[in-house]
């Protein structure tokens, strides 16, 4: 995968400015956006998926033009097979963990056959089959975060976003599920942008960093 951002965004609220001026190129399977809380991190994260439209520039994925302000082009997020892992996993509350993970697929349009079997599969994969009518507030925050990785897989995705999924995490588990998610990019073989401010995610999850600060990639 061949990722080319150069994307600027001025957010204005009464009393403050932030200025998004994000350019970097990767082709690095894993790709990992770190700096401080308030950097731009998930702004730049929410432009990529297409929940947040640049004032100017261009994101191209291999040959597809994604946003492109010259063109005129804006390909909104549903049609941009994007799986993302929202910070603290954001799944529904009154779904069980099938409907969560199964929710992707349906918003995506997919009419994939045998979409039951592939799901069951997906549900296996994750150890979440014995889980599949229990809610979220009945869940660990490991499972949690297996589901939520599930319902952003659950579509096939061209490139799967996490915007700081072991936030949330005690330290044990933090360790743990880096190498769970790791194991899950190397099984699927999805390319994955993760944001972390985290050092230590950093040393552990490898790939490209891209280190962004006040709102500019800074290394």
């Amino acid at each position: 995968m061949q990722l080319d951002v150069d994307v600027e965004k001025c957010l204005r609220s009464r009393d403050r400015e932030f200025r998004l001026a994000l350019r970097f190129a990767s082709d690095a399977d894993v790709n990992v956006l770190f700096g401080p809380s308030g950097s731009g991190k998930t702004l730049s994260l929410h432009a990529i998926a297409g929940l947040l439209r640049p004032d100017r520039g261009e994101i191209r994925i291999d040959d597809a033009v994604w946003f492109s302000s010259a063109k005129r082009v804006q390909i909104p997020a549903r049609r941009r097979n994007v799986g993302f892992v929202f910070q603290e996993y954001a799944l529904f509350p009154h779904l069980s963990v099938m409907e969560n993970v199964s929710f992707a697929r349906r918003y995506s349009g997919s009419k994939t056959t045998g979409a039951s079997d592939d799901l069951k599969q997906l549900m296996a994969e994750f150890e979440l089959d014995g889980l599949a009518q229990t809610f979220p507030g009945q869940l660990s925050g490991g499972q949690r975060q297996r589901v939520a990785l599930a319902r952003a897989l659950a579509s096939r995705p061209r490139l799967l976003l996490l915007d700081e999924p072991f936030a949330a995490l005690d330290a044990p588990l933090r360790g743990r599920l880096r190498n769970e998610l790791l194991a899950v990019r190397s099984r699927f073989g999805v390319p994955m942008i993760v944001i972390t401010h985290d050092p230590e995610d950093v040393a552990a999850l490898g790939g490209r960093t891209i280190h962004i600060e006040g709102g500019r990639v800074v290394d």
